[in-house]
Order: structure tokens, then sequence, then C-alpha cells
């Protein structure tokens, strides 16, 4: 009877062929798609999610000066972003 064999045991035993500069690059790229493939999700302790607004409430408003609203400047708003 023959075992399959999986494709992570296959990817393994190809890395073992390479020298240690050849798997670091191994490493740096699968930790690269991992960083590509991830989302930041904000969730409640009980799993539910939540907005950005909920995730930040302790830094809303935690700014003493400026105005209240940010949209009360509103030539400043109207502005090209080129200057």
């Amino acid at each position: 009877m023959t075992k399959a064999i999986g494709l992570e045991q296959i990817i393994a035993q190809k890395v073992l062929t390479l020298s240690k500069e050849q798997q670091q690059q191994v490493l740096d790229f699968v930790e690269f798609l991992q960083l590509k493939s991830s989302t930041v999700k904000f969730r409640y302790h009980n799993g539910t999610p939540m907005s950005a607004l909920e995730a930040a409430g302790d830094l809303v408003g935690c700014v003493d000066s400026g105005p209240g609203d940010l949209s009360t400047n509103k030539e400043y708003l109207k502005r090209p972003l080129t200057e």
C-alpha cells in the first residue's frame, strides 16, 4: 500500500535540499504571503464583530484642543490636495 504524500511534506523535503540562505528566502516569502493575506477584524470578546469606531472608542475625544468637528473649516476641506 502506497502512502500519499501531502503538499506540506513535499515542500518540507524540497526546503531541506536548499542552502541556509535559500531557506531564509523561503521563510521570508512565506511570511510575506501571510502578511499579504491577513486582515484585521475587530471583534468583541464574545466574537461578534465591532466597527472601527467602537474599536477606537477610548481614543474618541482624547484630544483637548482643536475643533470638535474637523469639518468646521469648510475652506480647508475644499482646497486641492496638491498644495
